[in-house]
């Protein structure tokens, strides 16, 4: 007898197409039957050694979050409801170009200092992987969702060329691409970058086309967090779009968005040059998180020449006045690269997370409010806080604009990705709510998409980027990740006052068939796994 019969299911199967009444048995890990309108047409209803009734709720295939900073969280936190209680089944790790593997000892010491302020420095964690093939199979020993993980050209350049500003010799290049093609052979889906953050900044359009050209051969893809997001977004997406057609390789779009003032209402400029690419042939897709804040780290906004060398190197350019005052025009004055070409306006930098306990109280507040309360300009708190925090300091940038938030999401090369930086007293809500908030505010609430199109952004869409054969749709054969949730009252519990508050409305969350989510609460389960690329 089969172990599980999920009975009179409103089945949205990801596809895009309607729902549908059914009974959906799985076992072993998987959907076995599905039994359409059983009850309607007084067949014989299916069997199991357990069923549940799902009256009233939509089961659709399990939701793929598209841009994860989970690298670290996956192996500390079992329990991970921050992203299994959304109905998340598979998250995809190594974002914007830096991670933790490949490494050697010293660059992943140096790794793990410059992202602090995304995952934590790591002190509770074991690291005893180097490779790429080391780090998915740490993974395999049990967590709580699945993982898929992209090879980072920062740490990827950091552990070849170094922290420099300057161009890979023929040397470094051969040896990234064979480290690159190791990666990819070990089971990685493709290739990430932070063209905004150091060192991957630093690598020239003909370095990553050339590393594209390998994850091209292996069936993988490009995931760029390119180089603006603000003053020259539209000049850094084409740029992305055309080095990936050179070298013949699928593009996703890192966290597509249109932020400060100088792209208010400029989406569909972006979303026509990607039409033309896509009718030209090119393979793109890209992710968004349905809010108009971003988050990074504090450090993230300094000019490139001031992180140049890594983040001791930056920490004395800090502790000198005469360089931090030149940092300071770079920020105020001029716009740095790292603030996307935008002068920095202070009073849009909320502080969302330190490392050292003393700078607690200013979490929550903006920069320019924290200086206020200091009697001192914005920027002597932002160069204190970089100090004293070691560069650990998280941010939310309230930059972005909700008319380019719903236009992007409603693009046929649309994904969901939560961008989630799990660590910081007040992290982004989007980490434990980009899932339900796509449900309940975007679908139910507002009507940008329907609930059959917005399932298949989360699922089928993503799944097939990634190019996994069973996973994305509700088919016999198929894995039986699925989620279970009621369309009448799924929402994010989180907000920006309470980030951490987990959703409502998803009773139920499967991962290989097996509970990880029962009647809303988490169980003990770690039925995830290192998801591996798919030999072409």
């Amino acid at each position: 007898m089969e172990d599980l019969v999920v009975r009179d299911a409103d089945v949205v199967d990801g596809s895009g197409a309607d729902s549908y009444r059914a009974d959906v048995v799985i076992d072993a890990g998987r959907i076995v039957s599905i039994v359409k309108e059983a009850a309607a047409a007084g067949c014989q209803r299916p069997r199991a050694r357990r069923e549940l009734d799902a009256e009233g709720l939509v089961l659709s295939p399990g939701f793929i979050d598209m841009h994860a900073h989970s690298d670290l969280a996956l192996l500390r936190d079992p329990d991970h409801s921050a992203k299994a209680a959304q109905g998340v089944t598979l998250e995809v790790l190594g974002q914007d170009g830096l991670s933790y593997a490949p490494v050697d000892d010293r660059t992943l010491e140096e790794v793990r200092r410059a992202i602090t302020g995304w995952n934590g420095y790591g002190d509770d964690v074991d690291f005893d992987w180097r490779t790429v093939g080391e780090y998915l199979d740490r993974l395999d020993r049990g967590i709580a969702v699945n993982a898929a993980y992209l090879i980072p050209q920062g740490t990827l350049r950091a552990l070849v060329v170094g922290w420099e500003d300057r161009e890979a010799t023929p040397e470094e290049l051969d040896r990234m691409r064979r480290l690159v093609a190791e990666g990819l052979e070990q089971g990685a889906v493709g290739l990430s970058s932070g063209l905004t953050y150091t060192p991957g900044m630093y690598a020239r359009d003909a370095e990553l086309t050339e590393l594209c050209r390998v994850v091209a051969a292996y069936g993988g893809y490009y995931c760029p967090h390119h180089r603006s997001y603000g003053a020259g977004a539209l000049e850094a997406y084409a740029e992305m779009v055309a080095l990936t057609r050179e070298a013949g390789c699928p593009l996703h779009l890192a966290h597509a968005t249109m932020n400060f003032g100088v792209n208010r209402d400029r989406a569909p400029e972006l979303l026509a040059l990607l039409d033309r690419a896509l009718a030209a042939g090119a393979d793109i897709t890209l992710d968004t998180y349905p809010y108009t804040p971003g988050c990074t780290t504090l450090a993230a906004l300094l000019p490139s020449w001031a992180s140049e060398g890594g983040p001791e190197e930056v920490l004395a350019r800090l502790a000198d006045p005469v360089t931090a005052e030149r940092i300071r025009h770079d920020l105020e004055v001029t716009g740095s690269d790292g603030c996307h070409g935008v002068p920095v306006e202070w009073e849009t930098i909320e502080i969302s997370g330190v490392t050292d306990p003393a700078l607690a109280e200013c979490v929550g507040r903006t920069v320019r409010q924290a200086a206020d309360l200091r009697g001192e300009p914005p920027w002597a708190t932002a160069r204190r806080l970089l100090v004293r925090d070691r560069l650990g300091t998280t941010i939310l940038q309230h930059v972005g604009h909700e008319e380019n938030v719903r236009a992007i999401m409603r693009h046929r090369a649309h994904t969901g990705g939560s961008d989630g930086i799990l660590r910081g007293s007040k992290p982004h809500p989007r980490a434990y709510g980009t899932f339900p908030r796509y449900l309940g505010h975007y679908v139910r609430e507002l009507g940008v998409l329907t609930l059959e199109e917005c399932v298949a952004h989360l699922t089928s869409r993503p799944a097939a980027r990634l190019r996994l054969p069973d996973r994305g749709l509700v088919r016999e054969g198929y894995r039986a990740d699925l989620v279970l949730f009621d369309p009448a009252t799924v929402a994010p519990g989180a907000t920006f006052a309470e980030p951490r508050a987990l959703p409502t409305g998803i009773p139920y969350v499967l991962v290989d068939g097996r509970f990880v989510i029962e009647d809303g609460r988490r169980t003990d389960v770690l039925a995830g796994r290192a998801v591996r690329r798919t030999p072409v």
